[in-house]
């Protein structure tokens, strides 16, 4: 792997998004999708990437500042085969074999890049490109072939004819693996495109069928991979193909989606086995849920939440931020966010974690085996000891800890362990009272 590269193209503007975001940027299930490619990529064991970014680039270095990729910037946006172009100047010297993704064409699994790394190395060709047969083509270019079924070159779709756009057409997914010179050698040839006024990647292929160098292709069988995500609808259409693929992953693992209709489980989701997703639940990125848990109906877990072994979250519970220890339960009508709960808590219903006091999130701690009365406000930052008790209704202002043992209630909460134990003491000296009476009686 260490002589193979990839290029990810990722410059675009995205008009048909009409959105400010950068089109590789955009989200899908969660996660941009700039992600998509560059984790199939790294997962594929390319290690050596570069991104040519345009449109708003800074927004993209930031998204990327935290991954070991290298980003090259096409100041203007003159096509693919330019941007592949600015990418070059940052590999010179590199021989071997370069792989050319297209951010919009987030689908694409590591699976199949392996595959076409593999075909390609395997025989020894100097152009191999991924391609898919499709019932419906009219979107994307054409793959032609000449006499002997070797690919010739791409028609785009503004070049075809109608009477070519039949049924069952194979078409340029918009992958290649390429010999590393001949293609840095073959940019310089490629000529810019009267109607749009760019430079295509696609004419490589022409090119290299002219000067005989040996083009292979591969093609996917599951032609979802093929999807170009140009336009929301496309992002609809990408989002729901990634939620399939998530709930195929999940429940594979062991994990039980009692209605798949009915949830949203972002793609980048962990859920440990024998775990039960009820319906109505929605489940954002970078959240983890562990073995044996159970969720919602009706329950919304937000990025940054952690469900503990055996842990419960039920109907329209809210979490944030938060971990959920092993064997807690949240089962009704409660927000929790900003929050580290301990092990076997009971969160009552209608529970409420104020985190947020206008200018910063604070953070509420519950320790183990804690009881939490139903209404319970606690207003963070507040600590609630180890098997401490909140009555119903309670409000624990901020800073005022609840030790460990302790039972507190009212607005604002009191602790009411003083009164128990006079309480206590009365009931002792009646009953000596009475002891004492009844003797005279004797």
């Amino acid at each position: 792997m260490k002589h193979i590269a990839a290029i990810i193209l990722a410059a675009g503007k995205g008009t048909r998004m009409k959105s400010g975001t950068p089109k590789a940027l955009c989200e899908i299930a969660g996660k941009k999708m700039a992600r998509f490619l560059l984790e199939a990529t790294l997962k594929a064991g390319i290690e050596k990437i570069v991104f040519v970014g345009g449109y708003k680039i800074e927004m993209l270095k930031r998204f990327l500042s935290e991954d070991r990729v290298n980003i090259v910037e096409q100041k203007r946006l003159l096509g693919s085969a330019d941007a592949v172009k600015q990418a070059s100047a940052f590999l010179k010297g590199f021989r071997g074999t370069i792989v050319v993704l297209y951010v919009d064409t987030p689908l694409i699994k590591a699976s199949t890049i392996k595959q076409m790394l593999k075909k390609h190395l395997a025989g020894d060709a100097d152009l191999t490109l991924l391609s898919a047969v499709l019932d419906d083509a009219k979107e994307y270019g054409r793959v032609m072939r000449d006499e002997k079924g070797v690919v010739r070159e791409i028609v785009e779709l503004t070049e075809q004819r109608s009477s070519s756009l039949s049924k069952g057409a194979e078409i340029n997914v918009g992958a290649y693996c390429f010999n590393a010179g001949k293609l840095f050698d073959g940019l310089g040839f490629i000529k810019k495109n009267s109607r749009k006024g760019e430079y295509y990647l696609t004419d490589m292929v022409s090119y290299f069928y002219k000067k005989n160098y040996r083009i292979l292709s591969h093609k996917t069988k599951d032609k979802e991979e093929a999807l170009g995500v140009n336009n929301r609808a496309d992002l609809i259409a990408a989002d729901k193909i990634i939620r399939r693929r998530t709930l195929r992953r999940i429940t594979e693992n062991g994990v039980t989606v009692v209605d798949p209709s009915k949830v949203y489980i972002s793609e980048n989701v962990k859920i440990g086995r024998g775990s039960t997703i009820y319906p109505f639940v929605v489940i954002e990125k970078d959240v983890i849920i562990g073995p044996d848990c159970k969720v919602g109906p009706f329950a919304n877990l937000r990025s940054g939440t952690v469900l503990k072994k055996g842990s419960q979250v039920g109907n329209y519970v809210e979490v944030t931020r938060s971990t959920i220890g092993e064997d807690s339960r949240a089962k009704h009508h409660s927000y929790i966010g900003d929050t580290l709960i301990g092990k076997d808590v009971n969160i009552g219903a209608g529970t409420i974690t104020a985190n947020y006091d206008g200018k910063n999130k604070n953070k509420t701690v519950i320790e183990n085996a804690a009881f939490i009365g139903s209404g319970t406000i606690l207003v963070a930052p507040v600590r609630i000891g180890k098997k401490a008790i909140t009555g119903a209704g309670s409000v624990v202002v901020k800073g005022r800890n609840v030790p460990d043992n302790a039972i507190v209630a009212g607005v604002p909460a009191r602790p009411f362990y003083k009164k128990v134990k006079v309480r206590e003491k009365v009931k002792v000296e009646v009953r000596e009272k009475v002891k004492v009476e009844e003797n005279k009686i004797k």
